[in-house]
């Protein structure tokens, strides 16, 4: 079971094997996160993610999947592109998030990765409650069997670092 933290900064700067992007489903960048790593990361991830919707993601990548690029000017070495879904009120799709996790894992794993960071998926502007998305963040990274050894949770904000850290304490023993 790999050592989970909450770390609070910025997930561009973190020196570990694979940066997880929340991503929209065109692989092409857009806000928050996705832009961050994009304008930080340089033109070598935009051309990785223009060859992946050339070849077998033609139509963009589904919600709860993750497929890995090179990390271009990241202290990275790989960025695990992964969708979240839009949170709604009427219907739970946090299977789908858990998801989303579990495949950035696998393809962790899949990569070699030792060392993963995770920004808090779908929790930006796609809505999902902090608290709720930290919660299934967690179960899910916990439950996850994976050979990766450290896995953080890079939040921005003071109020996402304190929630995520009150749930990484709250699933300590689970």
């Amino acid at each position: 079971m790999p050592e989970l933290r909450a770390v609070r900064g910025d997930i561009t700067e973190q020196q570990v094997d694979a940066v997880v992007n929340a991503a929209n489903s065109s692989l092409l960048g857009g806000g928050g996160v996705d832009g961050a790593i994009h304008r930080k990361g340089g033109p070598e991830i935009l051309a990785a993610c223009r060859a992946l919707r050339a070849s077998q993601y033609g139509r963009g990548l589904k919600t709860g999947q993750a497929v890995a690029t090179t990390a271009g000017n990241l202290p990275a070495q790989w960025v695990i592109h992964t969708v979240g879904p839009v949170w709604s009120a009427s219907e739970d799709r946090s299977a789908l998030l858990a998801s989303c996790y579990r495949e950035s894992l696998r393809v962790a794993d899949e990569l070699g990765a030792a060392t993963v960071a995770f920004p808090a998926v779908s929790t930006g502007v796609y809505g999902w409650p902090m608290d709720d998305g930290a919660r299934i963040a967690v179960e899910t990274v916990r439950g996850t069997e994976t050979r990766v050894r450290e896995v953080r949770f890079v939040l921005f904000g003071d109020e996402a670092f304190r929630i995520f850290a009150a749930a990484l304490a709250a699933n300590q023993g689970a």
